[in-house]
C-alpha cells in the first residue's frame, strides 16, 4: 500500500472507530465501545505508517 492509501485507510478506520464507540456508549454496549477504541487505534497506526513512508521517501529522494 502507498503512503496516501495508508493515510486514507487509517483516517477511515479512525473515524469509523469513533462512531462505533459513540454508538456503543449510546446503547450502553461496552463491547462495541471497546471494538471502536481498537478500530480507532488501528486507524491511527495506519496513518502513522503512511507518514513514516513519506518521511523515508523524502530521505531517499534527497540522497
Amino acid at each position: 500500500m502507498g503512503s496516501t492509501s495508508d493515510k486514507i485507510t487509517g483516517k477511515t478506520n479512525e473515524v469509523a472507530g469513533k462512531a462505533r464507540q459513540a454508538v456503543g456508549k449510546a446503547v450502553d454496549n461496552h463491547e462495541e465501545q471497546v471494538k471502536g477504541s481498537v478500530q480507532e487505534a488501528k486507524g491511527k497506526a495506519q496513518e502513522a505508517k503512511g507518514e513514516a513512508k513519506d518521511a523515508v521517501k523524502k530521505v531517499v529522494d534527497k540522497a
